[in-house]
């Protein structure tokens, strides 16, 4: 149905729309591990926050589970690239991940202050570790990954495996980081604006207001940084796009200003920005006006026009190499086969309306204020 150069690119949307779909369902979770220390004093508040999210956080990670297995079927290169460089951020992230399953399902099953209160710092390491590590990561490519590819495709990275997480901590991509954490955050304070009883919401909303315009402000900055301090990466010359993938049968050059020759070329590319700036700072003004509904829609574009903003700078380019820039790794030359990217793509057509329908059906019948009511008469069974 579809040619090899157009199966690359629907892959390529495909796998942004999974870390999309990622960011607003797991991310929300994350985002109220990340203020549980702040918004909620009680035990039975803090009960509160965590059962807003504790009935799906587990069917929302499926998108986490979901993109990381469409990166390896996709771009497998780019996978192997990338769990060599970013190992131990990859494993970092693995462990905070190991706190939220046993901490949502053992927390309250031990009435000792000294046990909940270790796991409630879990489940705010299990939120916060990994946005920020999140947004590390995407920091590091747009400058550029230290690793090569010799004559037989493999890929070498520069430095040892336990030094290798140091580097990655730079300051752009500690500044990527912290709008990540900024950006979950607020997400999971509007779903706790919207979902938990007061005072809980009130506090959240308070958060809200207040870290959803550092996210704008952060992420304008980002790109002041870009335009001014880092290089971009242009190819130069490649094969045609439906070629067998061979990354290093192209020309890539670093210059000035590249990461934006995108929205020259296709100005309706400049609505991710947009987004990406307009929906933090809407997203506070519905905060302030108790409209968390609205605050949740327009906290989510936001987040779509961040992400999106980094994948298309990057476009095509999936993992730039900044030790051989000929070894940059595109959406044209680490995908996989015609014959997998098409059934997979069938595979998504079939499942993914399976998938939305389900997640809907279990949010329409779970929905509400979760109340101190409610957790007292539900003090054996709630999270």
């Amino acid at each position: 149905m579809f040619d090899y150069a157009t199966l690359k690119f629907i892959w390529w949307i495909l796998v942004g729309a999974l870390l999309i779909g990622f960011a607003i369902t797991d991310g929300m979770d994350m985002g109220v591990g990340s203020l549980l220390p702040f918004v909620a004093r009680s035990d039975t508040e803090r009960r509160i926050a965590i059962n807003t999210v504790g009935p799906h956080w587990d069917g929302n990670q499926v998108w986490f589970i979901t993109a990381g297995g469409a990166l390896f079927a996709a771009w497998p290169a780019v996978y192997a690239a990338a769990f060599s460089g970013f190992y131990m951020a990859m494993l970092l992230v693995l462990f905070a991940l190991f706190f939220r399953p046993v901490g949502f399902d053992y927390r309250s099953k031990v009435e000792d202050s000294r046990w909940r209160s270790a796991w409630d710092w879990g489940l705010f390491f299990g939120g916060a570790i990994p946005a920020l590590i999140f947004g590390v990561a995407f920091g590091n490519l747009l400058q550029g990954v230290p690793f090569q590819l010799d004559d037989m495709l493999r890929s070498h990275y520069q430095g040892s495996l336990l030094g290798a997480l140091l580097p990655l901590l730079n300051p752009f991509a500690l500044l990527a980081g912290l709008i990540s954490l900024a950006m979950l955050s607020v997400h999971g304070g509007v779903w706790l604006q919207l979902r938990a009883d007061d005072p809980v919401a009130s506090r959240a909303r308070g958060f809200v207001v207040k870290l959803a315009p550092f996210v704008a402000i952060a992420f304008a900055l980002a790109g002041v940084w870009l335009w001014f301090g880092i290089d971009g990466y242009r190819i130069v010359s490649e094969p045609p796009h439906g070629d067998l993938p061979n990354p290093l049968d192209k020309q890539v050059v670093r210059e000035a200003h590249a990461w934006f020759d995108i929205y020259g070329r296709m100005p309706i590319a400049l609505i991710a920005p947009a987004l990406g700036l307009a929906g933090p700072l809407v997203t506070a003004l519905f905060a302030k006006a108790r409209r968390p509904g609205l605050a949740f829609v327009s906290s989510a574009l936001g987040m779509a026009g961040i992400i999106g903003s980094a994948g298309l700078s990057l476009f095509p380019f999936v993992m730039p190499s900044s030790l051989d820039p000929r070894s940059s790794l595109t959406i044209w030359d680490s995908a996989s086969s015609n014959l997998t990217l098409s059934v997979m793509f069938w595979a998504v057509i079939l499942l993914l309306p399976i998938v939305l329908a389900y997640t809907i059906w279990c949010y329409a019948n779970m929905w509400g204020k979760v109340t101190a009511a409610e957790i007292d008469a539900r003090s054996h069974s709630a999270y």
